[in-house]
C-alpha cells in the first residue's frame, strides 16, 4: 500500500524462544559461512526443531511432519544467532527431499526476535530425490540474532522432509539484475482501437529514421512507413524512435510491427479485449472482500474461507478495540475490501477508491459514450447479482457499509467522526490466507481525512442508490452530513506519520482538498447552500490543482473538480470549472505529446511515484473527462495513448494487468495471491494492476536488484518487492474507470 514500510513477520522466530543461544560469529567478514554444522557432521547440534520429530539420517537430517497442522510455522527446523550485515550479499544453499513429492518448506532467513523480519524467504517445492537450491540475496539491516528456518507445518498428510549441506555465505559478489525485455519495439501488447491512436516505440542507436512494417498474423504486410527519431528519452535512458500507423482502421488479431530487424510482440486491432478488461479490473474487488467467503463457483480458482469473521485462528473484525489509549469501546468493522496485498482496511484509500468506482457508473450515466449497462446487473459474477441493481453498484456497497462501520458512535468523544483504519497490531508475513491470520486486530485513532472521505462518499453514494434503495441511500446521507458535521468540528485531527506497524500509516497533512471534496459531493447531492458556499469559498476551487499527478488517496481537489465539471447541478461559475479541467488536460496532453514513450506523466526529475501506473492512468482520466466535456477528439486520443504505457509500450515491455499481453505482471505482492512462494498459492486474477516502477525502491529487494534505476527501469516483477509490485484497491480503481472508458469509445 502506498508511503508506508513492510515488514514481513517471520513467524517461525516464535519457535526459537527459549532456546539456547550459540554465540554469533564474526560480522562483516567476506567469505564467511554462517551456518554452523551445515553438513550435519556433529548429528543434530547448533540446530532446533519445534513440532517435528527429527535426528540424523544418512549423513543429513530428516524430520518427520505430523499431519493436520494449520499453519507453516507449527513445524520447523532452524538455526538461531546468525550474525548477518547490513548491505552484505549472502548465497543461502541447501539440499532438500520431500515425501511424497509436492510439499512445499518455506525456508525464511530472518530476525529470530521482534520485529522478526523476514531478509529473504522461498518456498521451493520438494521432491522425493531431493535437490539442490541456491538464492542470493542482500541484508535490510545488520544483527547478530539472526535465523534460518524451514517452515514445514500446514499439511493434511504426515511427510517427511530430509535436509542436507545447509550454507549460508557471506561475502559474496552481487547478483546483477538484468530485466529481460524482449524484443526493442515496445508495442501496447493487448490493442488499439481501430479509429484510435496507434503508436509504439522503438529502442535503437539510429538516429535517422527507419523503415517499418506492420504484418498480419501470416506475415501479410499491411502498412509501410518511417520512424521519427525523437533522441535520448530521459524517463529510461534509452535512444529511442516514436512508431505511427494509425492510419490503419481495420480489425485484426496477432498483428506485429517489424523494424530495425526486431519484430514487436503480438497485439490486436479491436475493442473485445477492452470491453473484458473493463470486467476483469471490476471483479477484482471480489477477491479482496473481507468477511465472507470467495465462492469458487463466481471465481474459479480463488475461492477461499471468509477471513476475519471471529473463527479462529482469526481474532476477528466482530468486536474490534481500539489501540490502546484511543477508545473504550468496540466496533463491528467487518467486510469491506482488503486494501493491498495485506489484511489492513483503511478508509482513506477505501474512499478514493470507492468514489472511483462510482464514478465509473456516474460517467456511464451523464457522458455522450457512456454505456451504463457493460457493469450493469449481472456482469460481474457476485453473490448480488441478479438483485436489479448494477454489480458495479453491489461491489461499491460492500466497502461502502464497512466505511459507515468505521463512524465513531454518538455519546463517545469525537462522535460523527471516522476511524482512521483497522489492521493488525504487528505484520504479517508471506503468505498468509486472510482466514488463516492469527493477530489481534486494533482501530486507529479517527482523522479529519477520514472522517471526510466518508463524507464525500456517501453523499455520493446517496444520490447514486437513491433509484435502487432508497432507505441505505438516506442512511448514507445521514452518516455524511455527520460526519461533516464531525470534521467541521474537529478540522485538524491528523494521522501520526510514525503509526505505521501492521499497517499503512496513510498520513495526510493538508485536508483543505478533503474539505472540498466533501462539501463537493454534498452540494451535487443535496443542491444545499450550505456546501455551495463552501465549494465557492474553499481556496481550493480557484486553485490550479492539476499538477504532474492529478489525484490519489492523498490529492482529492481533482476528483471534486471533476464531479462539479459534468455532474449536473445549479453551481454559479460552472462554466469556468469545466474551462479549468480542459485547461489541466492540455496540460497532460502536452506532456504525453512530448514524451517519446507518449505518456501523459512526466514527474520532476524522472522520479516516479508509488503507484506510478495508476498516476499515468489518473492523469488520462483527466483527459478522458476533458472529451466527455467537448467531444474534442484529441482529449480522446490522448486518454487511449495513455493506456498503452499500462499495458506494454514502456521500457520494461511489460503488461502492469496480469494477464494481458504475451508479457504480463505475475508476482505482485500479496499474501492470498502467493504463487511464486508457494505452489499451491493462485497468481493475481486477470486484470490486477501492479503499481510500477518506483524511483525510492523503499522495500530490501528492490534495493538490491534496482540500485542506480533510471524511472521506468525501478520496477521488478517479484512478490518480494512491494514498493514497485503491490497491488491496491486505489490502482484497480483507476484502471477499471480507464477500461471502461475506453471500451465505450469502441
Amino acid at each position: 500500500m502506498n508511503r508506508r514500510r513492510t515488514a514481513l513477520l517471520s513467524l517461525t522466530a516464535l519457535l526459537a524462544a527459549g532456546l539456547a543461544a550459540v554465540p554469533a560469529g564474526p560480522a562483516g567478514a567476506d567469505e564467511v559461512e554462517r551456518i554452523r554444522n551445515g553438513t550435519f557432521d556433529a548429528g543434530t547440534e547448533s540446530w532446533w526443531t519445534s513440532g517435528v520429530t527429527a535426528g540424523p539420517d544418512g549423513g543429513g537430517l530428516c524430520a518427520d511432519v505430523p499431519g493436520g497442522t494449520v499453519n507453516r510455522w507449527d513445524a520447523a527446523v532452524g538455526q538461531n544467532d546468525l550474525a548477518l550485515t547490513e548491505g552484505e550479499t549472502y548465497r543461502v544453499s541447501f539440499r532438500a527431499s520431500g515425501a511424497p513429492a509436492g510439499h512445499g518448506v518455506r525456508a525464511v532467513v530472518g530476525l529470530q526476535v521482534p520485529p522478526y523480519d523476514a531478509y529473504h524467504e522461498v518456498v521451493p517445492q520438494l521432491d522425493v530425490s531431493g535437490d539442490t537450491y541456491t538464492y542470493t540475496f542482500t541484508a535490510p539491516a545488520g544483527t547478530a540474532q539472526g535465523q534460518l528456518a524451514f517452515q514445514l507445518g500446514g499439511a493434511a498428510d504426515p511427510w517427511r522432509f530430509c535436509l542436507d549441506d545447509v550454507s549460508l555465505l557471506g561475502g559474496v559478489p552481487p547478483e546483477k539484475h538484468e530485466p529481460d525485455t524482449g524484443p526493442r519495439v515496445r508495442v501496447n501488447q493487448i490493442a488499439y482501437l481501430p479509429r484510435g491512436p496507434k503508436n509504439a516505440t522503438l529502442v535503437t542507436e539510429a538516429t535517422t529514421p527507419l523503415p517499418w512494417q506492420l504484418r498480419a498474423a501470416s506475415g501479410a504486410v499491411l502498412a509501410r512507413g518511417r520512424t521519427v527519431p525523437r533522441g535520448v528519452d530521459a524517463s529510461s535512458g534509452q535512444n529511442v524512435h516514436s512508431i505511427d500507423f494509425g492510419a490503419r482502421r481495420t480489425p485484426g488479431t496477432g498483428l506485429t510491427l517489424t523494424v530495425d530487424g526486431e519484430t514487436s510482440r503480438p497485439f490486436d486491432i479491436g475493442t473485445a479485449a477492452y470491453e473484458q478488461l473493463s470486467l476483469d479490473a471490476a471483479k477484482f474487488y471480489y477477491t479482496q472482500r473481507s468477511g465472507t467467503p470467495i465462492r469458487d463457483d463466481l471465481r474459479p480458482g480463488y475461492g477461499r474461507a471468509a477471513g476475519h469473521v471471529d473463527v479462529a485462528p482469526n481474532q476477528g473484525d466482530g468486536a474490534v478495540p481500539c489501540q490502546p489509549g484511543v477508545c473504550d469501546y468496540t466496533l463491528d468493522v467487518t467486510g469491506g475490501w482488503y486494501d493491498a496485498g495485506d489484511h489492513g482496511k483503511y478508509v482513506v484509500n477505501g474512499g478514493i477508491s470507492v468514489w472511483q468506482l462510482l464514478s465509473t457508473h456516474e460517467r456511464a450515466l451523464h457522458a455522450r459514450t457512456g454505456d451504463a449497462d457493460r457493469l450493469g446487473d449481472g456482469s460481474l459474477a457476485l453473490p448480488e447479482s441478479g438483485n436489479k441493481v448494477p454489480d458495479i453498484l453491489d461491489e461499491a456497497r460492500w466497502e461502502l457499509q464497512f466505511l459507515l462501520k468505521m463512524q465513531v458512535p454518538d455519546g463517545e468523544p469525537l462522535a460523527g467522526m471516522a476511524h482512521h483504519k483497522i489492521h493488525d497490531e504487528q505484520w504479517t508475513g508471506l503468505p498468509l490466507l486472510p482466514s488463516a491470520d492469527p493477530q489481534k486486530r486494533e482501530l486507529h485513532p479517527p482523522t479529519t481525512a477520514a472522517t471526510l472521505n466518508l463524507a464525500a462518499t456517501a453523499a455520493q453514494a446517496a444520490r447514486l442508490y437513491e433509484p435502487y434503495d432508497r432507505r441505505f441511500a438516506a442512511t448514507a446521507l445521514t452518516a455524511a452530513r455527520k460526519a461533516w458535521a464531525a470534521a467541521l468540528a474537529h478540522p485538524d485531527v491528523l494521522a501520526s506519520e510514525a503509526d505505521g506497524t501492521g499497517g499503512g500509516a496513510y498520513p495526510d497533512g493538508n485536508v483543505t482538498d478533503e474539505f472540498y471534496w466533501a462539501a463537493a459531493e454534498l452540494y451535487l447531492t443535496t443542491g444545499e447552500r450550505e456546501f455551495k458556499d463552501h465549494v465557492l469559498t474553499s481556496p481550493v476551487h480557484t486553485a490550479d490543482v492539476f499538477g504532474p499527478v492529478a489525484f490519489d488517496w492523498a490529492s482529492t481537489a481533482v476528483p471534486a473538480r471533476l464531479d462539479l465539471a459534468t455532474v449536473p447541478s445549479r453551481l454559479p461559475g460552472r462554466d469556468a470549472v469545466r474551462r479549468s479541467v480542459r485547461a489541466g488536460a492540455d496540460r497532460y496532453l502536452a506532456t504525453l505529446r512530448a514524451h517519446p514513450y507518449g505518456m501523459p506523466y512526466a514527474p520532476a526529475g524522472q522520479r516516479y511515484d508509488w503507484g506510478s501506473t495508476h498516476q499515468v492512468l489518473n492523469n488520462a482520466v483527466v483527459l478522458a473527462t476533458a472529451h466527455d466535456l467537448t467531444g474534442d477528439a484529441k482529449y480522446r486520443d490522448g486518454a487511449v495513448q495513455a493506456m498503452d504505457y499500462v499495458l506494454g509500450r514502456n521500457a520494461l515491455n511489460v503488461s502492469y494487468v496480469t494477464g494481458y499481453g504475451e508479457v504480463s505482471a505475475q508476482n505482485q505482492h500479496s499474501r492470498w495471491y502467493a504463487r511464486q512462494l508457494d505452489p499451491a498459492s493462485p497468481r493475481p486474477p486477470a486484470g490486477s494492476l501492479a503499481g510500477g516502477a518506483n524511483s525510492s525502491i523503499q522495500d530490501p529487494l528492490a534495493q538490491e536488484k534496482l540500485k542506480g534505476c533510471v524511472g521506468q527501469f525501478c520496477y521488478i516483477d517479484d512478490i518480494r518487492s512491494w514498493s514497485t509490485n503491490e497491488l491496491t484497491i486505489n490502482w484497480n480503481a483507476a484502471l477499471a474507470w480507464m477500461a471502461s472508458y475506453v471500451a465505450d469509445q469502441g
